[in-house]
């Protein structure tokens, strides 16, 4: 057997202020990398506190909701500076053989740092972000923001978009695919926590024992739909349930919804929960709800719901369809039509060998593609040695990564 080559040193970097999901992905990839024997430094905010992400995502909510958007975005581009100073000494003293960045919104002392001290860069893309905040988060600075978007893409060396639709996009950016290699969200295989800490959440929620659980995680926005299975439950049998681990701006009127509608006593709100907790909440439901999508996206809870054997129902559209089979591994419905949604949620819960060997296929499939963190720090690991050695035999770095990939299906 060839022996392995030796660790590589990486120097990820973000600017993730955040404990959601985000969070979870940059802690996955980076232990998954480690896991392999690699060294990787992580600068970011938080990087050094377990305790500072949540903190700083309440800081900046609050810088969001009490400065204009025009001021806000100016403060985003002005992090440049100190970024720059921090990566830059820390490129200095750690002499990494790759830079590795998640993607942000006016972020580009991680391209600066590159171009200085030449090294190879590896951009993770999980979003058109220009085009996402302009649609739903108020950008004022559009034509910034696309400048600094595109400069970044078209300049890293290796961009890694989560899915092929997104991938599509990036390379028109750039005017090649070349470089472009799709690299989705993953989950881990050990995800399923012991049956008795599900069975404590049951008891704490005060779930019936013979009830069927419809299951949705995430951030409750208006767009997710939610409020389809709300009324789906008029139509269900009494024993469906609805449970919703998450928060944000839809709950209070989907609360309010459920009471007047008269199912507040089938419907679970619980509120945020940690990550390391999820797994158990998950292990309840007999139904994993994606109720929507937007076109680009790689739902991280898709891939977990997955490795728990959740029967999954979700929309019928491309990038979905690069994760999930219709009858295989999930029911899917015609995207944004609520009878289709109806039918199939319907179908589900009167069919309980249809969401066995539903969840079944999605475990395996998980296990097969595979759709794993650990798979995808292998993908990564293999990018990076290109980049590395491309550099130590100073050849142009990005013939090294010249043909577009993916670990779809």
């Amino acid at each position: 057997m060839m022996a392995r080559p030796g660790p590589l040193r990486i120097l990820y970097h973000h600017r993730t202020a955040a404990s959601d999901g985000m969070r979870v992905h940059i802690e996955e990839v980076v232990g998954a990398l480690r896991a392999r024997g690699h060294i990787v430094k992580v600068v970011g905010p938080g990087a050094a506190h377990p305790d500072a992400p949540r903190r700083l995502e309440a800081s900046v909510e609050r810088l969001r909701r009490h400065l204009p958007a025009a001021a806000f975005e100016l403060l985003e581009l002005l992090y440049n500076i100190p970024a720059w100073f921090r990566l830059s000494r820390e490129a200095a003293r750690f002499r990494p053989d790759i830079l590795y960045e998640r993607h942000n919104l006016f972020l580009l002392a991680g391209l600066l740092v590159k171009w200085r001290r030449r090294i190879p860069m590896m951009l993770e893309v999980n979003a058109p972000l220009a085009s996402e905040r302009a649609r739903f988060g108020g950008l004022r600075l559009r034509a910034l923001s696309h400048w600094c978007e595109g400069l970044l893409w078209r300049h890293s060396d290796v961009v890694l978009p989560v899915t092929e639709v997104l991938a599509r996009h990036v390379a028109r950016l750039r005017g090649t695919d070349s470089g472009v290699h799709v690299v989705p969200n993953g989950a881990r295989l050990d995800l399923a926590p012991p049956a008795a800490a599900a069975a404590a959440i049951r008891a704490r929620l005060g779930l019936p024992d013979n009830a069927l659980i419809l299951g949705f995680v995430g951030f409750v926005r208006a767009w997710h739909g939610l409020e389809w299975a709300l009324e789906a439950l008029h139509s269900l049998p009494a024993h469906v349930h609805l449970l919703i681990v998450g928060d944000g701006p839809a709950r209070p009127e989907l609360e309010s919804r459920a009471a007047q509608m008269g199912i507040g006593g089938r419907v679970r709100f619980c509120g945020n929960v940690a990550h390391r907790d999820i797994a158990a909440h998950m292990q309840l439901f007999d139904i994993a709800l994606q109720t929507a999508s937007v076109p680009y996206a790689s739902p991280l809870k898709l891939f977990e719901y997955m490795a728990l054997s959740r029967a999954i129902l979700a929309p019928d559209q491309p990038n979905i369809r690069e994760i999930l089979q219709d009858g295989l591994d999930a029911l899917l419905f015609a995207p944004a039509n609520r009878p289709s949604f109806l039918a199939a949620l319907t179908r589900l819960c009167g069919d309980s060998a249809l969401r066995q060997r539903l969840g079944d296929g999605a475990r395996r499939t998980v296990e097969e593609v595979p759709l794993t963190w650990a798979h995808n720090a292998l993908r990564i690991e293999m990018l990076a040695r290109r980049l590395s050695e491309a550099r130590a035999c100073d050849l142009p770095i990005g013939a090294a990564a010249s043909s577009s990939g993916t670990s779809g299906r």
